[in-house]
């Protein structure tokens, strides 16, 4: 096993490193009559703080196991709705990327909400299609210091995955510090790889609208805009991590960009939030073009924060869009929402509007479901107070107010080294979270309770990918894991598993039959039955 921040020791290092460095609505609350009706019958309550809200994982799973999202009555008359009016359509989570023009799995997670995890069929006995490229995808890097080969993809990782003249094609970064864009039935190059300045540990995104244009952050300070209707990948745009101040952490790029409506909203670990005005279009000889303008810029800290955590305060995990509220959160634990329609209305800059502190690092991306609920998985790293008061399984509701945002929440304080890296995933009413310790749980969506607990090689860093009712885990003994969660009130059976070599941090993309994914093993693979 390559050493380095993405191997099963990734999380210790990334700790050491940065001390190196100086380091809405309840599910189910879809209308009053029917929250009142569930919440007599299966015994929900709306939770607004922690000694009502949380339970420990060796504890007894809270309320009932079948309090599911309740259902709005049958009613004989309907309303519709006006359309929305903003960034993001709420009713467009789970749901493929809102405003896409492209079919596939273009960005971590899928869309703006961070929930879609691709399209079926998965496959039912799969093997492995091909592996690219024909020796593993290695490169030195520098990390504080200390100097480690890195090998294949890690943490997040995820490819994507797209239609573009009439075939399929698969877009990621790697550990080689390059950008590839290969043939998804055959696992060819379609132009020879870009290569930047150091690893790329993030996912890629690629344009939702038809631009022939990638969106990639890596470790050389850069975040990129890259042309793939040229001869070659072509860089058209970079912004540097110290293009803004002031910045408090380092140069890193983890976040996978997201693209609405001639926007890029990124997060740096310069502990900034970013949005880009792109302005793309195509020149006199076809070729697309962009003028990025960044119009905005914020820390993503504040004061409290800094006394109460520190300046290890880098954002690594993805922004989600949810109507007109972008959230994030970063390594100190901060969970915020700021409103951007001023940026798409031209009236000014955005506001923060929400803000909960977790207490320890908190890398995974936010999940937002399509109640505005909002699925966060934190890590147990400094043992703080608050991160063993509040958990590192939680559902936190924004409409209620900062200080009772918190729906439920679960622990997992376990070890020395513990918690969640990953990002949530969500099916009907159960939601899925993965730690570093290797175990996996199945959490009741609206009351946060037990249903069942999984114990797999870990540390588990890719995020759970679910489709057509089957669960796909990787784990760091480097098998693929499926899991039927079609019953979600009962422990899932697995249906098979696939020994890749490496530990798998990458988050799979499904697609058409396939699953692509990358290991620390070094290279990429795409699964398919035969």
């Amino acid at each position: 096993m390559q050493g380095g921040e993405g191997g099963p020791r990734a999380p210790q290092n990334r700790r050491e490193r940065r001390r190196r460095r100086s380091r809405r609505r309840l599910v189910g609350l879809i209308a009053a009559c029917v929250l009142l009706t569930a919440c007599a019958a299966v015994g929900v309550v709306a939770l607004g703080n922690d000694e009502a809200g949380s339970s420990r994982a060796s504890d007894s799973a809270i309320g009932s196991d079948d309090g599911g999202p309740a259902l709005p009555a049958e009613s004989s008359t309907t309303t519709t709705a006006p359309p929305f009016v903003g960034w993001v359509d709420p009713a467009s989570a789970f749901q493929p990327y809102a405003g896409a023009t492209v079919q596939g799995l273009l960005t971590f997670r899928g869309n703006p909400t961070r929930n879609y995890y691709g399209k079926g069929p998965v496959p039912r006995a799969p093997t492995v299609a091909w592996r690219y490229p024909d020796r593993a995808m290695c490169s030195p890097s520098d990390d504080g210091g200390n100097v480690t080969t890195w090998c294949g993809s890690g943490w997040t990782g995820q490819p994507a995955v797209f239609e573009r003249d009439g075939r399929t094609l698969v877009a990621f970064g790697a550990y080689d510090r390059s950008v590839h864009l290969v043939d998804a039935e055959t696992g060819v190059d379609v132009l020879a790889p870009f290569v930047t300045g150091d690893i790329i540990k993030g996912s890629v995104t690629v344009d939702p609208e038809g631009y022939p244009l990638i969106y990639i952050g890596s470790r050389d300070n850069k975040f990129r805009i890259l042309a793939f209707d040229r001869p070659q990948l072509t860089e058209l745009w970079s912004l540097d991590a110290s293009a803004v101040q002031p910045t408090l952490w380092n140069d890193d790029w983890d976040s996978s960009g997201l693209v609405v409506k001639d926007w890029l909203f990124e997060g740096g670990e310069n502990s900034q939030i970013h949005a880009v005005k792109l302005n793309r279009g195509y020149g006199p000889d076809g070729l697309v073009t962009v003028a990025p303008d960044l119009v905005w810029h914020a820390p993503g800290w504040d004061d409290e924060l800094l006394r109460d955590f520190g300046n290890d305060v880098s954002i690594e995990g993805s922004v989600a869009l949810y109507g007109n509220t972008l959230y994030f959160a970063n390594s100190g634990g901060l969970v915020q929402g700021w409103d951007v329609l001023p940026l798409l209305n031209g009236t000014g800059e955005p506001q923060r509007v929400f803000r909960y502190w977790v207490g320890d690092d908190t890398d995974g991306s936010v999940t937002v479901d399509e109640h505005g609920i909002l699925y966060i998985g934190a890590e147990w790293e400094r043992h703080l107070p608050r991160a063993a008061e509040v958990g590192q399984m939680l559902a936190l509701d924004p409409s209620r107010g900062d200080d009772a945002a918190l729906v439920w929440s679960q622990h997992d304080e376990v070890a020395d080294q513990a918690g969640v890296y990953s990002s949530a995933g969500i099916t009907g009413d159960l939601v899925v979270f993965t730690t570093y310790t290797g175990r996996a749980f199945g959490l009741d969506r609206a009351t946060g309770a037990i249903r069942w607990e999984k114990h797999l090689p870990g540390p588990l860093m890719a995020s759970p990918v679910i489709v057509d009712g089957v669960w796909l885990q990787g784990d760091c003994a480097g098998t693929m894991h499926a899991f039927d969660v079609h019953d979600t009130k009962v422990d899932p059976p697995e249906l098979w598993s696939v020994e890749l070599g490496g530990c798998i941090e990458a988050t799979p993309a499904v697609w058409n039959g396939r699953i692509y994914v990358g290991t620390r093993g070094g290279f990429e693979y795409a699964l398919a039955d035969a």
